[in-house]
């Protein structure tokens, strides 16, 4: 039967682009479709998530330290293949269990993140499982959670702007070390970024310029914007690879990197958004 605690935060998670209040206010979240072991049928449920640096997220069973696996974890044992909604895209990705060691390596990533994780695992006899959540590959543009190109360009700086308050708040929780898990979740915003940037340069930005060629002063700062918050997250990347580097330094990179940003996406909004409102708007 539906849980009704899950059913109303999927309703929120879904109308307001992955954003929800209450327990799982500025938590990490995404809803996880899997096809029921006994019955065959789709199952939704909210889950946090960890980054892990590249296409991939993890996923953690711990069922609050219960001594059974939760029911979406058995699902996917049984049916690999899940859905995968994370506010912004909604795509297929192959559920695989990792092994003891890469196991091991991430939950203690996670524990080093949040010490919760290790008094689920003291409170049952189960290991608790990890599992990655790899991103199968689609033809054709990704499957942007918006009715309009509009709407999508906005729903995208807005995820971009939500990963960046949690990473800062991260940052000022984080203690003399700084900790393999918020190292990759700055790696991932950095990937991400990268490529949203290149995305646009290569789709969006050709298709409106053809269109508005007189606004082609305002794509060529769009451009030399990307390169400068492409130097900032080279100088992000070049921080994180000191092993030794204070919290401090690097959360002063991020701050840098966030006003940039911020300003580049304010300004690309203003410039673009009236160009795809009145267009029709193809659609992604």
């Amino acid at each position: 039967m539906p849980n009704p605690f899950n059913q109303q935060v999927i309703e929120e998670f879904r109308a307001n682009h992955g954003k929800v209040g209450g327990y799982f206010e500025g938590a990490r979240l995404l809803l996880l479709t899997t096809t029921g072991a006994r019955t065959g049928t789709p199952h939704t449920t909210p889950v946090g998530f960890y980054p892990d640096g590249g296409e991939r997220v993890l996923v953690i069973a711990s069922a609050g330290g219960a001594h059974e696996h939760p029911d979406w974890y058995r699902n996917l044992v049984a049916h690999p293949r899940v859905r995968v909604e994370d506010g912004v895209f909604t795509y297929d990705a192959e559920a695989v269990v990792l092994e003891r060691a890469e196991r091991d390596r991430v939950f203690a990533r996670a524990v080093e993140s949040d010490p919760g994780w290790a008094e689920y695992q003291a409170k049952t006899d189960r290991l608790i499982p990890v599992v990655a959540l790899d991103g199968i590959e689609q033809d054709g543009p990704p499957n942007v959670n918006a009715t309009s190109m509009a709407e999508g360009l906005k729903v995208v700086h807005d995820a971009f702007r939500r990963e960046l308050v949690l990473i800062r708040e991260e940052f000022k929780k984080s203690g003399a070390a700084l900790g393999a898990q918020l190292r990759v979740n700055c790696l991932t915003l950095c990937q991400g970024l990268h490529n949203h940037h290149t995305g646009e340069e290569l789709g969006i930005f050709p298709l409106l310029a053809g269109r508005h060629p007189g606004l082609a002063p305002a794509f060529d700062r769009l451009r030399q914007e990307h390169e400068r918050i492409a130097e900032l997250l080279g100088q992000l990347r070049e921080v994180l690879a000191d092993e030794q580097v204070e919290p401090g330094l690097a959360l002063a990179q991020v701050e840098r990197l966030t006003a940039g940003l911020e300003a580049h996406l304010t300004y690309e909004e203003e410039q673009l958004i009236p160009l795809l409102t009145p267009v029709g708007d193809p659609g992604w």
